[in-house]
């Protein structure tokens, strides 16, 4: 007995989503290990959180705090941490290692919790759609995936990756059936934005912080689990379909973030989406680095087709763009879809809303500098969905094109006429996205 190893003390690294299941997977019930803390990055105001002892297990009684990743250093000597494993996503490959050389500056080790342990085996066929980053076109991919599987008779239960910004012990496993359901569960704007299409589609959806219950629930109900990644996260089921997307307006960085490198390796099928308004030198680019590092998949060219609702509040405005909040935001983009149609349909101005920003968007602002002509979807909470809207309204423009899935205006009072703009898969790709499926073994 007086041999027996004392546990491992270890720090998680994460944003309220891979952290959690990391831990789940791999250290709740581990005796050999004593995770003493979690750290935040990327979501406003997730630190300062307990991960609940309901969700942590016996071992922690009294759950396990969440500390801003700033304390990192003092977090390690305080709690004489030996590991770090960094949980989180869509960050270039020199951030990770500088994070490594933080920890290991500190004395403590560094690790990254690869598949084996994390991707949870399930009883249905499981298709997943992942990306390389941020903002390729998961969503729309997904729901043509959706469109498909249903049109060959199968019953689908769509399983988003987590967003658990609220209440942890409520969102254990989430079930999203009617829209009703993300007032229910209280949602902010970016969690509405992954479900809300998906619910209006007629597709039953699962999220939540417990993915091995959550999986459970989701085939029960279901002929075949879709797996609808976030940011360039790796799914958590292991798939017997993995389709990763690209973005060939971000050339390169397939190959230069983490984990989506990890992603376009695994793909069985990787899609190179927005080919359309694309230049073709960048998206052979991709298509190179596709078949250097990962010639045993099929490389698919798709279209993001932009649709304006509303195109005669555009032509002649001075319009101000609202785009989703991530894919601007870590996501690096400097334009999206609304910023497309504004352009396409004869805005005469784009108005700058840098500068009528409110509260935390100014923060946001600050932490983005590349974000000049868009205002990022920005809502986790009641007091930062109230600030967007604050903004919205102080901007000085005849009409808003809200690029984010939702329609915003049911969720916030806009004072002036705004224009939905979505976007769906199109185009030969999408076609041939549906032949992939109908002519695998596991879905026919």
């Amino acid at each position: 007995m007086g041999n027996e190893r004392e546990p491992i003390n270890v720090l998680i690294m994460g944003a309220a989503g891979r952290d959690f299941h990391n831990f789940n997977c791999c250290y709740r019930n581990n005796p050999g290990y004593r995770v003493v803390a979690f750290t935040a990055a990327q979501i406003p105001d997730i630190e300062g959180r307990t991960y609940p002892a309901a969700l942590a297990g016996e071992l922690y009684p009294q759950g396990i705090p969440i500390f801003p990743e700033e304390q990192l250093e003092s977090l390690i000597l305080e709690h004489k941490v030996q590991l770090v494993v960094f949980s989180y996503s869509d960050v270039p490959h020199t951030y990770v290692m500088h994070m490594a050389a933080r920890a290991n500056a500190a004395e403590a080790d560094f690790q990254l919790v690869g598949a084996r342990e994390t991707m949870l085996p399930s009883t249905r066929p499981v298709v997943a759609v992942c990306a390389v980053r941020t903002g390729c076109g998961k969503s729309q991919t997904t729901r043509k995936v959706a469109e498909v599987l249903k049109s060959m008779g199968k019953k689908i239960a769509v399983v988003r990756h987590p967003m658990p910004y609220g209440d942890l012990t409520k969102q254990v496993c989430q079930r999203f059936a009617e829209l009703a359901d993300m007032d229910r569960y209280e949602c902010t704007i970016e969690e509405r934005e992954e479900y809300e299409l998906h619910i209006q589609n007629g597709n039953l959806l699962f999220a939540g912080v417990d993915y091995q219950q959550i999986l459970e629930a989701a085939q029960k109900e279901a002929d075949v689990v879709l797996w609808d990644g976030g940011n360039n996260d790796m799914p958590f089921f292991k798939p017997d379909l993995l389709i990763t997307v690209a973005d060939p307006h971000r050339p390169g960085h397939e190959i230069a973030y983490y984990p989506g490198e990890t992603n376009f390796r695994m793909a069985d099928v990787i899609l190179i989406n927005k080919v359309n308004t694309a230049a073709e030198e960048d998206i052979r680019t991709v298509e190179a680095n596709a078949e250097a590092v990962n010639p045993k998949a099929e490389i698919v060219r798709a279209d993001s087709a932009v649709n304006c609702h509303a195109p005669e509040q555009i032509k002649g405005k001075a319009v101000l763009v609202v785009e989703d909040g991530p894919t601007l935001t870590h996501g690096e983009m400097p334009y999206g879809a609304a910023h497309v149609a504004a352009r396409e349909h004869g805005a005469t101005t784009i108005v700058k809303p840098r500068t009528y920003a409110v509260g935390s968007l100014k923060d946001t602002y600050e932490k983005y500098p590349h974000m000049t002509e868009i205002l990022p979807a920005m809502g986790y909470g009641a007091k930062q969905i109230a600030e967007l809207e604050a903004t919205i309204n102080a901007v000085p423009c005849d009409s808003v094109a809200v690029g984010t899935p939702i329609d915003l205006a049911k969720l916030i009072e806009i004072n002036k006429p705004a224009v939905r703009i979505s976007y769906d898969l199109a185009g030969p790709g999408a076609a041939r996205l549906e032949n992939i499926l109908r002519e695998h073994p596991r879905f026919a």
